[in-house]
Order: structure tokens, then sequence, then C-alpha cells
């Protein structure tokens, strides 16, 4: 069973943690001490990304110009 949700990494010693919500346990019939592979999704901030892919600073929104379209 897969399951996603958000959860924020936080301290644990000098390590670090991830919570899963009891609710989460529950609904998958996970106990402590059971293993679990676990895949990270990496959410990137707006700024971050405009950074990466910001090549037309400065430009207009792309705006299609509907009237010129012919449908045959």
């Amino acid at each position: 069973m897969n399951e996603v949700f958000r959860s924020k990494i936080r301290p644990l010693g000098t390590s670090a943690c991830v919570l899963i919500p009891k609710e989460k346990l529950d609904e998958m019939g996970l106990t402590m001490g059971d293993e679990v592979d676990i895949a990270l999704l990496v959410h990137r901030r707006a700024s971050e990304l405009e950074k990466i892919f910001g090549s037309a600073k400065g430009t207009k929104p792309f705006k299609r110009d509907k009237t010129t379209r012919e449908f045959v």
C-alpha cells in the first residue's frame, strides 16, 4: 500500500526524523518497530524554480491568439 502525506524533517540528536501521524499508522496497519521503505519527493520553492527556469525574466505571460484558429 502506498500513501503520500506531508511531514516536516525534525532534529533528533545529530540525525533527523520524519514523523508519521498516528492516524496514518492506524490506516496502514503499522506499529512501532515495523520496517517501511521511504521515497522522498522534494518540493522546491517557486523562487528556486524561477532561478532555474527564469531565462525569460521580464517578459509578459504568453497569451494564445484564439481568433486565428480554424477547425476543419
